[in-house]
């Protein structure tokens, strides 16, 4: 039977030394004093944006005090949101011209990120920066670069690695645990409408509600589209679709786990199958990376299944496995091998000498060698703070004090990095390859 175990963000950060930059314990106070107060813009009002906003309110001294957004009706409601405190406009410029503020949230659609984040950055503004960080993997130097030079704190949306179950994980591989990991395993499925990006329209949606020149800015001018507004990750004019949205989480945790950057080379395949209506991205996707750290990475998803999100991921390494969902779980490695059979072909006093031999007990016969005594399976249930609130504050407290973040920009980059060349290989139908010198793929 398994042992089970709780882990707690307080124990684990007592018990390691891993991973525990900025992660300050205790509540913030409810009073905050002018000085310690940190004045948020919102750039990009959706539904992502929303979602932040209400993880934000949970830190007393942020004010959310601006937000910007193509659409009349995010606004609206995002001005109901923080009680009044945002001021709403449509161009981001606006916000980051003021003074008055700190920091700004940018949620906008991938196709803008790299043009939000530096003009954010070259402003004086700390940034929190929505996955991906980029919209093509040669925008990531420039956004590293302006961070580096405005000394400010970037956070990147993917809260993995400040999640304590994927520490603890960290923990495990790096003392050795696993032995040798040489391949990892992790899908994403979904099988709804609104997990394929299928999201409702608002009613009142229009050239008069909607600022469509302002929502396009560099990507190809086409009329008006509702559709591609409010459901933009399904086009390749904003968005790398499943790679960029969804496996750069999982990479991200990868990246952190095994103290990796970016591939060196990735074979991908992927097709539209299913949402072939209302899409020009992949709704299915078969990814090999190959680190060279050492290990590989398989990557799948689909939008046909929901099935197989339970296993979530798997680490295989030679002495145990880690599997994500429900908890982490540790499963030590059983060797059932016996090789005794190739000594049948042998003559027979040559193969019972051979066996008998103490000197035999070498890799070519496992059969023969001692059994090892097999610890039990372990599992780890997270408490206390999610990743998410964790994440936030981290970066908080990176602008408050200096402190570092586990998603700057360069972390950042190389999650999106991983993405993009899934998207490369399926679309140059090849293997494409990392050129870390000229820092683009062949």
């Amino acid at each position: 039977m398994a042992q089970r175990f709780l882990v707690s963000r307080r124990d684990f950060m007592r018990s390691s030394a891993i991973g525990t930059a900025g992660l300050a314990m205790g509540a913030r106070p409810s009073f905050v004093s002018p000085s310690d107060r940190i004045t948020v813009g919102m750039i990009g009002a959706g539904a992502r944006a929303h979602g932040l906003v209400e993880s934000l309110k949970a830190f007393p001294e942020v004010e959310i005090v601006a937000a910007c957004d193509a659409y009349t009706g995010r606004l609206e409601r995002m001005k109901r949101r923080t009680n009044g405190t945002a001021k709403t406009m449509a161009d981001y410029r606006e916000i980051i011209a003021r003074d008055d503020i700190d920091a700004v949230v940018i949620s906008s659609p991938d196709h803008w990120h790299y043009q939000h984040s530096v003009d954010s950055l070259n402003a004086g503004k700390h940034a929190y920066i929505e996955k991906p960080m980029t919209y093509s993997i040669e925008e990531g130097a420039g956004i590293i670069e302006a961070q580096r030079r405005n000394n400010l704190a970037v956070q990147v949306g993917s809260p993995g690695p400040n999640g304590v179950l994927v520490q603890k994980a960290r923990q495990m591989i790096k003392e050795g645990k696993l032995g040798q990991v040489t391949m990892i395993r992790a899908s994403t499925n979904r099988n709804t409408a609104s997990g394929a990006w299928i999201y409702p329209i608002p009613p009142d949606a229009s050239p008069e509600t909607v600022d469509w020149d302002l929502f396009l800015g560099s990507a190809p001018k086409r009329p008006y589209s509702p559709e591609r507004f409010f459901r933009w990750r399904c086009y390749k004019d904003y968005s790398g679709g499943l790679s960029t949205d969804l496996y750069v989480h999982t990479c991200t945790t990868i990246n952190y786990v095994m103290d990796a950057k970016i591939p060196e080379s990735v074979m991908a395949m992927g097709d539209l199958y299913r949402w072939i209506h209302s899409r020009d991205v992949p709704d299915t996707i078969n990814a090999s990376l190959k680190y060279p750290d050492g290990f590989m990475v398989n990557l799948s998803g689909t939008f046909n299944n929901q099935g197989g999100n339970s296993g979530g991921m798997r680490i295989l390494g030679t002495e145990g496995s880690l599997v994500f969902g429900g908890g982490l779980r540790f499963i030590p490695e059983r060797v059932n091998e016996s090789n005794g059979w190739i000594t049948e072909s042998w003559p027979k006093a040559l193969a019972d000498a051979y066996i008998a031999d103490p000197a035999t007990h070498h890799e070519e016969m496992p059969s023969s060698r001692p059994q090892a005594t097999v610890a039990g399976e372990e599992v780890y249930y997270p408490e206390g703070e999610s990743s998410m609130h964790v994440h936030i504050r981290e970066w908080l407290d990176a602008i408050r004090n200096g402190s570092a973040t586990k998603e700057d920009a360069e972390v950042g980059h190389h999650a999106a990095a991983c993405a993009h060349m899934i998207n490369a290989s399926i679309e140059k139908e090849k293997m494409v390859k990392w050129d870390g010198k000229n820092l683009k793929t062949n």
